[in-house]
Formats: structure tokens, C-alpha cells, sequence
């Protein structure tokens, strides 16, 4: 005869022991806000932006998991299971990433905190005037050039995907993060196999090149602004509200890595962004405008700091900004050690 299930409910010194713990994980969680410094303290709209952005991304591979391996699963004659992925509460795979820690990785948080930043920032950049032009990428989609047209093209169709996306790397480590976490408890060999085969074809199907950052560079590299043509371009990429497309752009004239430079952009200081200015050739008044556009776009700026330094910024000689900004050139794993390795001997 089967044993009887029965429901084992926690003891007083369980749920007393439990209470002592999450006061504890409150007061750590507490004394890392308190004593955050204020520069590196997220404002509330960057905040929820990013844990919505977050939430979509994991929402959206766990729902595609759960559908593909259902779908396996049924076909296979396992209805069951089939029903239990389906009937499985929606965001239960970011609650238990999560409880677990594994979202606490500082790569994926990287690229998501600057797509989302990117995107805060075009919503607030202020709009070109007149209004009555085309927008520079649909004129762009248009042009002779067929190379400049298909990637114009391209990033018109990749702005107007709202989930994140991310490099390879990244979305590989997270599906399989998501596929573990979407798993039964209890699990069974036949689940776990069709969630792994659903796993597998949506690796199968992710280009990284259909990114929008990979598209933008794309289109930079197409259109290969000469030194005479790219202040003008520039301010038209900043009026069209494209700070991607700006960061492309301006990393394909100084020779540096899209997402290195994206970096650099989105630093509320923007030291480096001044030089990498000075670098591709760019005078007084281009660097001013692109500043103005740029503080309009995010209060963390210092606008009136900036026009006390602006003589200094545009007295630096491009050959002077290029060699300052070298190591911004190096290797990205090259680059992170470098990094790692300053960051634990200054401690």
C-alpha cells in the first residue's frame, strides 16, 4: 500500500529561525543602500527600467522554453508533463534565478544597465526642429548605396524589437540558467531531455548579429564618415534621438569596440567621451553641442562644469587624445584584467 502524503509543516523554531534570517538579508541589503555612494546609487527611473528590461528577457526565454518543451512532450505522447510545464506559475524562472544569485552577474548587468540607460536616453534627448524631414534612417534606407540601405534597413527593424538581447556569450549562459530553472520539482529524465532540446533550439536560433548594437556598427561601417562629414553626422544622429547609432558612429572614427565606447558615452563625467571627441578630429563647437544634447538627455551631467573645462577639451591635439585613449583599443579580455588587477590593488 503507498505511503501516505502528508503536508510536514514547520516547527515554531523553524519559522522563527527563518524570520531571524530574512531580518538579517534586510539589514545587509539596508546598510549596502546606506552607505552606497551617491555617484554610483541608480535613480528610480533607471532602476525599474532595468528590472522591467530584466523581466521581459527572462520572462520571454521562459515562456519560449516552456511552450518548445511542452510542445516535445506532447508529441511524445507525455501529456502529463506536457501540462505541468504549461500550468507552471509565469516568473517563476527570475524568482528562483534570483533566490539563487545567479543574476548577479556583472556582464549581464553591464549590458543591460547600458541598454537601458541608451534608452532613457533617447526618450529625454530633445528632438530635432522643424520635424517635417524624414528621420535620418529612413532616408538613409533609402539611398543608392545598397550596403548603407540594407543596414539602415536592418536597424530600423532592430529598434523596433522591445525584448533585450544580448552578446552570445551572455545568452547562452542564460538559457541554460532559465532551462534549469523551469525544470519540475520533481523532475523526470523525460522533461529534462525535452527542456534541453528546447534549450538547444533556441540557442540554434539567436543572431547576435541581428542585434541592434551589431546592426549600428554595421551601418558606421557602411557609411565610413570621412573626417569632413562626421561633425555633421554626428549632431543628425543625436537630433534623430539614436545614441547607439552616435556610439557606432563615433567608435568606427576612433577605431574603438562598439560596446567599449558605448561605456564611454553613457559615463556621466564624460572625460573620456571628450577626448574620444578631440580624437576624431571634432572642434569647439560640435563638442559643445554634443555635450548640450547629452545633459539634456541625463541630469547626471554637469553642464556648467563642462563649459569651465571646454577651452582645456578642445585645446587637447587628436594625436594627444589618441594615445590617452589606447588602452580602450586593447582586447576586451585584455582590458577587464587590467582592470581587475588595478581594482584589487587599490583596495
Amino acid at each position: 500500500m503507498p505511503a501516505r502524503s502528508e503536508t510536514v509543516l514547520p516547527s515554531a523554531a523553524e519559522r522563527a529561525a527563518a524570520a531571524r534570517l530574512r531580518a538579517s538579508e534586510r539589514l545587509a541589503v539596508a546598510m549596502a543602500d546606506v552607505f552606497l555612494p551617491e555617484d554610483a546609487r541608480l535613480d528610480d527611473r533607471t532602476r525599474l527600467a532595468l528590472a522591467d528590461r530584466l523581466g521581459r528577457l527572462i520572462g520571454g526565454l521562459e515562456a519560449e522554453l516552456r511552450r518548445q518543451a511542452a510542445r516535445l512532450l506532447a508529441a511524445r505522447g507525455a501529456e502529463r508533463a506536457a501540462e505541468a510545464l504549461h500550468a507552471a506559475r509565469p516568473g517563476l524562472a527570475l524568482e528562483r534565478l534570483t533566490r539563487a544569485g545567479l543574476l548577479r552577474d556583472e556582464a549581464l548587468v553591464e549590458e543591460l544597465l547600458a541598454q537601458t540607460q541608451l534608452t532613457l536616453m533617447a526618450q529625454a534627448m530633445p528632438a530635432a526642429g522643424g520635424g517635417e524631414d524624414a528621420s535620418l534612417l529612413v532616408r538613409l534606407a533609402a539611398v543608392p548605396d545598397r550596403v548603407v540601405a540594407a543596414a539602415a534597413q536592418a536597424l530600423l527593424v532592430a529598434d523596433c524589437r522591445e525584448d533585450a538581447t544580448l552578446p552570445a556569450e551572455l545568452h547562452h549562459r542564460l538559457v541554460w540558467q532559465v532551462a534549469a530553472a523551469i525544470r519540475p520539482d520533481p523532475s523526470d529524465a523525460e522533461t529534462d531531455r525535452a527542456i534541453a532540446e528546447a534549450a538547444t533550439r533556441s540557442l540554434a536560433a539567436h543572431d547576435e548579429g541581428e542585434r541592434p548594437e551589431a546592426v549600428a556598427t554595421r551601418l558606421a561601417a557602411a557609411i565610413d564618415a570621412r573626417p569632413d562629414e562626421l561633425a555633421p553626422l554626428l549632431l543628425e544622429v543625436l537630433g534623430d534621438r539614436r545614441p547607439g547609432l552616435f556610439t557606432a558612429v563615433l567608435a568606427q572614427a576612433v577605431g574603438i569596440d562598439t560596446a567599449q565606447l558605448r561605456t564611454v558615452v553613457l559615463e556621466p563625467e564624460g572625460e573620456r567621451l571628450w577626448l574620444a571627441l578631440r580624437a576624431a578630429q571634432l572642434d569647439r563647437q560640435t563638442i559643445a553641442r554634443i555635450a548640450l544634447t547629452l545633459a539634456e538627455a541625463d541630469p547626471r551631467r554637469d553642464i556648467e562644469g563642462f563649459a569651465d573645462q571646454l577651452d582645456r577639451i578642445a585645446a587637447v591635439e587628436p594625436a594627444e587624445a589618441r594615445l590617452a585613449l589606447a588602452p580602450e583599443t586593447l582586447n576586451p579580455a585584455f582590458r577587464a584584467a587590467i582592470v581587475a588587477l588595478a581594482r584589487s590593488t587599490a583596495r
